[in-house]
């Protein structure tokens, strides 16, 4: 048994173990296996290590709550189990075609830690959902729909996936002559960063162009651990990207988020969303308001590199797909001008191009009207 297995054989996975409650009496123990029963608990050792105290941030996404069940559907709230719609978009298990040109593939229902705010709250964590079958059948709708040219794998993390099997996945579906881009959506570096192996890395060499969009949300996330493994990927040639929730409690400051920014740019790490926290059943108590967001965006914008800004969405309801949101920073735009402010809230005027005509433009000058015979250089032969 690897290292990381034995760390993700140690995980918490009972009410009893958990670390940090200030209330340890059986009256909330057993509300809390109430909530478990619904939502399953899973804290692998090494992230169990990093968590310092009860409501710090490592500990507010991976521990259980009573505001989990808490939750309830009303026209004015819409939360939802499956608030993208992703089994609407199904066309066979366990795969999501939303995109024209893309899909995104299950190919686990199992992470290295359950975090409390996941989308995916109804899958994660039972068995029996992700099987060989479903993954055949997803891979062979691949090969059969050649306008796909991208897959995400996703879960689940998959790269909780044994390396030989992971291996081959990979090895099918860079056997289909269309699909040209294979990414890997993954918190395992961030959170269990032990599974990063050479043996893993050397599999993944094998299947470029490969991409990874990894999930970070708090810079106490980024250890010395997290940062060789995140090299260690970064030099097996793949792109590393990373997408962050905001969350209450958690990241929903500006200097929190412009400090994650910062580190993960330093491990090679390009930040790329935010996300507005989706709308799930049992995970409301983590939103903000998209004010909230927009406000940290602001705060992001001039006080780091452009390469640490990343843009700010929302995974629209209903299946809409992912719609971006900027800070407001055009106040006018007519005809002859646009009227921006900057991230100090300076405000600029930026003149629109003119239309040219022979009335308002000035004829070109030839080359022989511009550059006389005495001012010319003479060319030495």
């Amino acid at each position: 048994m690897e290292s990381w297995q034995k760390l993700l054989s140690n995980s918490v996975v009972k009410v009893e173990d958990l670390p940090f409650l200030s209330d340890t009496s059986d009256e909330y123990r057993e509300k809390l296996k109430e909530v478990t029963k619904v939502f399953p608990i899973r804290i692998n050792s090494y992230f169990l290590d990093q968590i310092k105290e009860e409501n710090d941030p490592l500990w507010r996404q991976v521990v259980p709550t009573l505001e989990e069940l808490d939750d309830f559907l009303s026209e004015e709230e819409l939360l939802e189990s499956d608030p993208l719609n992703e089994e609407g978009d199904m066309p066979v298990p366990e795969l999501v075609h939303r995109y024209p040109d893309r899909v995104l593939l299950m190919v686990n229902n199992q992470c290295p830690i359950i975090c409390r705010f996941c989308t995916r709250k109804r899958k994660i964590g039972f068995p029996g959902i992700v099987t060989r079958e479903t993954l055949r059948q997803g891979i062979d709708y691949i090969r059969n729909h050649p306008e796909i040219r991208d897959v995400i794998l996703s879960g689940g993390d998959p790269l909780l996936v044994p390396d030989k099997e992971l291996d081959r996945i990979l090895s099918e579906l860079r056997a289909i002559p269309h699909l040209e881009i294979i990414r890997i959506g993954t918190r395992v570096p961030g959170t269990l960063p032990q599974r990063i192996t050479q043996d893993l890395c050397a599999i993944l060499k094998k299947h470029h162009p490969l991409y990874f969009n990894l999930h970070f949300n708090h810079p106490s996330e980024i250890t010395a651990e997290v940062e060789k493994a995140c090299n260690m990927l970064a030099d097996a040639g793949i792109p590393l990207g990373s997408q962050t929730v905001l969350l209450e409690g958690v990241n929903d400051d500006a200097l929190v988020m412009r400090e994650l920014m910062l580190k993960l740019l330093k491990i090679r790490v390009k930040p790329y969303y935010i996300y507005q926290a989706d709308m799930t059943l049992g995970t409301d108590h983590f939103r903000t308001t998209v004010e909230k967001g927009l406000d940290i965006m602001k705060d992001l914008q001039g006080h780091i590199s452009g390469m640490g800004v990343p843009y700010f969405v929302i995974d629209a309801p209903g299946g809409g797909g992912k719609v971006r949101l900027l800070p407001n920073m055009v106040l006018e735009h007519n005809e002859k001008e646009v009227v921006i402010k900057n991230y100090e809230g300076k405000v600029y005027r930026y003149p629109q191009p003119s239309v040219k005509t022979p009335q308002n433009g000035k004829k070109p000058q030839t080359i022989e009207a511009t550059v006389s015979a005495d001012s010319a250089c003479p060319l030495s032969v």
